[in-house]
């Protein structure tokens, strides 16, 4: 196994890894950004008014997105395996 092919496989899995949890991350920070919205044009300040629609809205896009985050998953999982053979020198 060259450096190249390490390199090009630590690169791949962080793709895989940001493609996976970007729609959790836009769904938390689009929440976030509404909540202190309201928060700022209301002047309530209270912590939980924040914490708990962001943790309802990433529930909710998980099990939305989650069927599809598992199939991107388990694609590249299969798709690793499979090339281990060729990895080997």
């Amino acid at each position: 196994m060259t450096p190249t092919t390490v390199i090009e496989l630590g690169r791949h899995a962080m793709e895989i890894t940001l493609l996976i949890s970007a729609p959790l991350f836009i769904a938390a920070l689009a929440t976030g950004l509404v909540v202190s919205i309201f928060q700022a044009a209301t002047s309530i300040n209270e912590a939980t008014l924040s914490f708990v629609p962001k943790l309802l809205v990433t529930f909710f896009t998980l099990l939305f997105a989650g069927p599809w985050m598992i199939s991107v998953m388990t694609s590249y999982i299969r798709q690793l395996f499979e090339s281990i053979p060729g990895l080997i020198d």
